[in-house]
């Protein structure tokens, strides 16, 4: 269960302030269950509601500040998603991300970054689902990293490259 003034991750709505937890007045809504009320803070304004007890709700914790710094560390170890079938790679992709499990998030991206620079290699261009897919993604990701490490989302992608790059001189170093 989640408390009042946590942050959490919500499906797709991102990272979200729960601000309540009651019985909801709205139409369609059971006034009988206990609902959260979430604040995406993507979207100013929005509100977002979900049952208590909804067992099949993706909804967890953010991550802590701690488990981002693990999470960069794990990135070269993290496999990617190399489905060959374009319907059954769409769908990966959509499950991968929905899951809300920031490991599957990063298997996306480096499995998008991979099939870019091929791509780019043999005079294409990525895909428009690829690149659907490597946007929502990276903001998913990039959007909850940056909120616990107190950085700008803009800045998560060049500074995971710089983090990666002076990680792997210390191991060559060592």
């Amino acid at each position: 269960m989640f408390e009042k003034g946590e942050y959490i991750i919500y499906g797709r709505s991102g990272i979200c302030k729960v601000e309540e937890i009651s019985h909801l007045n709205i139409a369609g809504a059971d006034k009988k269950r206990l609902y959260y009320v979430l604040a995406p803070l993507n979207i100013k304004g929005s509100r977002v509601y979900f049952p208590v007890d909804k067992k099949d709700a993706v909804a967890r914790k953010v991550i802590t500040e701690q488990e981002a710094w693990a999470l960069l560390d794990e990135i070269p170890d993290i496999q990617e998603i190399w489905i060959t079938n374009e319907k059954l790679r769409e769908e990966s992709y959509k499950q991968a991300l929905n899951s809300g499990d920031y490991r599957q998030w990063v298997a996306i991206i480096k499995t998008l970054y991979q099939r870019k620079k091929i791509r780019i290699s043999q005079g294409k261009k990525i895909g428009a689902t690829d690149e659907r897919y490597l946007k929502l993604t990276e903001d998913a990701l990039y959007g909850e990293l940056a909120f616990v490490m107190g950085k700008n989302k803009n800045e998560m992608a060049p500074f995971i490259v710089h983090y990666m790059e002076e990680r792997e001189k210390k191991k060559v170093s060592n």
